[in-house]
């Protein structure tokens, strides 16, 4: 699967919530989400546990192997979704190292075939993510096209854009590495 995504600082998550309404999304879930992320050669893969704030139950567990690139501009994300089971399938049964852990209170607001995410991360700060979904009946240029749309706006209540995932910018290892 795949999706045209981006991702910046959120200044102001209640006027955020007041823009999405205006662009006609509708909050879908309120999530309290902790994504276990594993050392892998290529790629990123993590474990994500969700339970919905609003119920308190948890949601099925979910594996996610992605791969795209570390810009800070609208960029083409490629994925799969695995179950637990489909995941020991795919990358066997004996744990995996454990690279960093990411916990985060995620709103999620659907607008078409648009995810808008307004995340509270642990440690981080606020974030907004976009992210268009690729399908038959939408091209990556009309994804792009929607994205585009969406950041002007949300650009009142936005930071700076981030390249980077949120696993990047927790790991131990990030400052070193931007050193």
């Amino acid at each position: 699967m795949h999706n045209v995504e981006f991702k910046a600082e959120l200044k102001d998550p209640t006027l955020a919530r007041g823009i999405a309404r205006t662009l006609g999304a509708k909050l879908s879930a309120t999530l309290d989400q902790t994504d276990t992320y594993f050392r892998v050669p290529h790629g990123r893969l993590k474990k994500r546990e969700s339970i919905n704030a609003d119920t308190n139950l948890p949601e099925p567990v979910e594996f996610i192997f992605y791969d795209r690139a570390n810009i800070a501009r609208p960029k083409l994300s490629n994925y799969t979704i695995y179950s637990e089971d489909e995941a020991k399938q795919r990358f066997g049964v004996r744990p995996m190292p454990v690279w960093v852990v990411v916990t985060k209170r995620r709103e999620v607001w659907l607008a078409g075939t648009t995810r808008i995410h307004l995340d509270q991360v642990e440690n981080l700060g606020a974030f907004i993510e976009c992210e268009a979904l690729v399908s038959q009946k939408q091209t990556v240029v009309q994804c792009r096209t929607q994205n585009d749309e969406f950041r002007k706006a949300f650009m009142p209540v936005m930071g700076e854009p981030i390249a980077v995932s949120y696993s990047d910018m927790l790991a131990p290892d990030a400052e070193s590495e931007s050193a």
